[in-house]
């Protein structure tokens, strides 16, 4: 089965991401729409072959989330910056793994 039309939003939206360096509303904004894009593109491959995919659904989805909570919760500016690279990092990460799954499959 392929899936290069989701692996190729996946690489659209790590090109975006990687670029974003430090916290800001407006880097926020585009980690956010990030995790929004690959939790929708995940959901769809774990549809299409959940035994694949369903990890990464599961571990990498709550990894995310958790980064995207402590930047929410950050009372300090330096904390603030400091868990907005996790949750950064949390994002290309899953993104990497998930067009590396991709790529092994075709």
């Amino acid at each position: 089965m392929g899936y290069a039309k989701e692996r190729g939003k996946l690489e659209k939206l790590l090109t975006k991401i990687v670029g974003v360096e430090a916290y800001s509303e407006k880097g926020l904004a585009v980690l956010s729409d990030g995790h929004e894009n690959y939790s929708h593109v995940i959901r769809i491959l774990k549809n299409k072959e959940p035994d694949l995919f369903m990890d990464l659904y599961k571990n990498e989805l709550e990894d995310i989330k958790a980064g995207k909570k402590l930047v929410k919760e950050s009372e300090t500016d330096e904390a603030r910056q400091e868990h907005f690279v996790t949750y950064k990092n949390a994002i290309v990460n899953a993104m990497q793994k998930t067009i590396s799954v991709t790529k092994e499959t075709v």
